[in-house]
């Protein structure tokens, strides 16, 4: 929609400026110089879904994952090409009903708790859906690794053939992940979807900026960003930094998180600006936002802020003037 709206005000510019007819500004603004570089766009759609917190509870795995795939649907109808789900979008465990000492105390994982037969039933009917519908589809699940290590906390990439194209596994993990949950993922992770390039960020990376310059460094055109948001009152900071983000790296970060958190801040897709593109409802259900993504060659923020993290500024600065130098006068 702001989009629209800033091409609205654009074609209305132009007509009060040149007299010409709305229709014939619109069309002169959407011509293109043809040396001008194309820029690239996908319909997105961002969701956010029930939480199940208990590894152990089977018939919620399967509720959730029938519930992801009518919000694919429903993201396919909205002519989506790419939807991304929140982190453990099945079941996203608690720390004290995994842990085997818990739930009173928080301690090792009993990962042999965790319903791992229908997770993998469940995915493989969503990585069957995503074929149907020819759309990619980014989910957080745990990945089982052989014992006795512990799973990676991960986001899948299915694609629109229903190929498992890539997984992105969490690096920075909180204190109670790192010490009873979960192992450290290594690397970062991005695919193509029509020429666009995406990354991924998981957990609580939102507060680590250095994972999204890595992936602007990567030239990453979007961040697919997923996290828990079982508790509303936790989820203000992550949805601010994902404005900073956007803002401060020139691209697009989508936000997924789980429903409860709605209430106080809601998932979205944040522009290179800055500001929502669009956001989901506030009402604490589940539910999808779109927007329409794209890049422009045309805006020199993000060349310019790459070249300002570099050694731009050495040759400009002065040695040896007493004036600089001094930090006692005025």
């Amino acid at each position: 929609m702001t989009q629209n709206g800033n091409l609205k005000r654009r074609v209305r510019a132009r007509a009060a400026k040149t007299g010409e007819s709305y229709t014939s500004a619109l069309s002169h603004i959407r011509k293109k110089p043809t040396d001008e570089p194309a820029g690239k766009s996908l319909r997105l759609a961002v969701a956010q879904t029930s939480v199940c917190l208990d590894p152990c509870d089977a018939a919620a795995f399967r509720t959730n994952g029938a519930e992801m795939r009518h919000l694919m649907r429903q993201a396919s109808k909205a002519g989506a090409r790419l939807i991304h789900f929140p982190e453990g979008t099945l079941c996203f465990p608690s720390k004290r009903l995994l842990s085997e000492t818990g739930p009173r105390e928080i301690g090792a994982a009993d990962w042999s708790r965790y319903q791992w037969e229908v997770l993998r039933e469940e995915l493989e009917e969503t990585r069957r859906l995503a074929k149907r519908l020819e759309l990619w589809t980014v989910f957080g699940a745990p990945h089982r690794l052989t014992p006795p290590h512990r799973p990676h906390n991960s986001l899948y990439v299915i694609s629109d053939r229903g190929e498992l194209v890539t997984r992105y596994d969490e690096r920075l993990l909180s204190h109670t992940k790192i010490s009873f949950m979960y192992s450290p993922g290594k690397i970062p992770v991005t695919f193509e979807v029509d020429g666009m390039r995406f990354g991924c960020a998981a957990g609580i990376e939102s507060h680590y900026h250095e994972i999204f310059t890595e992936y602007e460094r990567l030239d990453v055109d979007c961040v697919l960003f997923s996290t828990s948001g079982e508790v509303p009152s936790a989820a203000p900071p992550f949805a601010a930094e994902v404005l900073g983000v956007a803002a401060s790296n020139a691209f697009w970060v989508s936000y997924a998180a789980h429903a409860p958190q709605s209430v106080i801040a809601p998932c979205g897709i944040a522009g290179p600006k800055g500001q929502w593109a669009a956001r989901c409802p506030d009402d604490g259900k589940p539910g999808i936002a779109i927007a329409e993504i794209a890049t422009d060659p045309a805006n020199l923020a993000r060349p310019w802020r790459r070249n300002a993290r570099g050694d731009l500024y050495r040759p400009h600065q002065i040695e040896g003037d007493p004036r600089s130098d001094s930090r006692e006068s005025f």
